[in-house]
C-alpha cells in the first residue's frame, strides 16, 4: 500500500515528467510530434494495402477489413510501444535513479502516461474512420477507456518488473523487442479467432492482449459490453493483478541495488 501511496503522491511530477518525454522524443526532428502519428498511420496503410488489397481480404461479418483492424492495431500499438519504452526507462532515466530524494518507481509510469496522451489522439481516430464508413458512434465507443485502463496497470506491472530487470541485465531490452514481434502475430490484430479451431483459441485467449484487442473491437464495432465476456474478463484481471503485484515485489527488491549498476 506505501508503494501505491508514493506513486499518488507523486502523480504531478509523473504527469510532468511524461510532458516532458512526449517533447523530447521527437525534439530533434523537422516535424515534431508529429511522427508519433505519422509512424502509426503508415504502417496502418502499409498493411492495409497489402492485406486489405493485395491480399484482397473479405470483410468479416460485414465489416470493411481497414475498420475491423484499425482498433485492433492501435490497441497492440499502444501495448508494444508503451513496454519497450518502461523496459528501458531506467537505463534511459538513469541520472534521476541516482537522486537521493527522488521516487524511482514513478519513471516508468512516466512513459506509459507518454505514449498514453497519443493514443487517446488515435482512439478519436478509430471514430473517425467508423463514421466515414457508416457506423456512428456509440455509448458503446467509451468502453475503449475502460480496455485503455487495462493496458495501464498491464504495462504497470511488467514496467516495474522487467525495467528493474533491465537494470541488470540490458538484454531484457533486446528479449522484449523480440517477445513483441512474436506476440504481434499471436494477437488477433490482422486475423479472425473465428478461423481458429476452439482449442487454439483457447491457448492464444492466455495471452492478456488478446482480451484488449477483442476489447476495442467490441467497444467500436461488435457493441458488445466488457461484462458480457465474464470468463474473459476475470481472466485478464487475475493475470494483470498477478504480474501488477509480482512487478511491485521485484522493483522494492530490486531498488536498494540500482545505484550500484546504474
Amino acid at each position: 500500500m506505501k508503494f501505491i501511496n508514493t506513486i499518488w503522491n507523486e502523480k504531478n511530477i509523473i504527469w510532468q515528467l511524461a510532458k516532458n518525454d512526449c517533447k523530447a522524443r521527437f525534439a530533434s526532428s523537422g516535424l515534431g510530434i508529429v511522427w508519433a502519428f505519422l509512424q502509426p498511420l503508415m504502417t496502418i496503410l502499409v498493411f492495409w494495402f497489402v492485406f486489405g488489397i493485395g491480399f484482397k481480404n473479405m470483410p468479416i461479418a460485414g465489416i470493411p477489413f481497414i475498420v475491423w483492424y484499425i482498433p485492433a492495431f492501435l490497441s497492440w500499438n499502444y501495448f508494444s510501444e508503451g513496454l519497450l519504452q518502461v523496459t528501458n526507462s531506467l537505463l534511459e532515466y538513469r541520472y534521476l535513479v541516482k537522486k537521493v530524494n527522488f521516487k524511482v518507481e514513478v519513471i516508468p509510469l512516466t512513459k506509459i502516461a507518454a505514449s498514453g496522451f497519443i493514443h487517446l489522439a488515435f482512439i478519436g481516430f478509430i471514430v473517425i474512420v467508423n463514421f466515414l464508413h457508416g457506423i456512428f458512434p456509440s455509448i458503446y465507443n467509451l468502453q475503449s477507456f475502460y480496455y485503455f485502463f487495462c493496458m495501464i496497470v498491464l504495462l504497470a506491472g511488467f514496467g516495474w518488473l522487467l525495467s528493474a530487470m533491465a537494470a541488470f541485465i540490458t538484454d531484457v531490452v533486446n528479449l522484449i523487442a523480440v517477445a513483441i514481434q512474436i506476440g504481434f502475430w499471436a494477437t488477433p490484430i490482422f486475423w479472425s479467432p473465428d478461423s481458429m479451431s476452439p482449442m487454439v483459441q483457447t491457448i492464444l485467449k492466455l495471452n492478456p492482449m488478446f482480451y484488449v484487442c477483442t476489447g476495442y473491437r467490441d467497444s467500436f464495432i461488435n457493441k458488445i459490453w466488457f461484462w458480457e465476456r465474464p470468463i474473459e474478463t476475470i481472466y485478464f484481471w487475475v493475470v494483470a493483478f498477478a504480474i501488477l503485484c509480482y512487478g511491485i515485489y521485484t522493483f522494492k527488491r530490486l531498488r536498494p541495488h540500482f545505484d550500484d549498476v546504474l
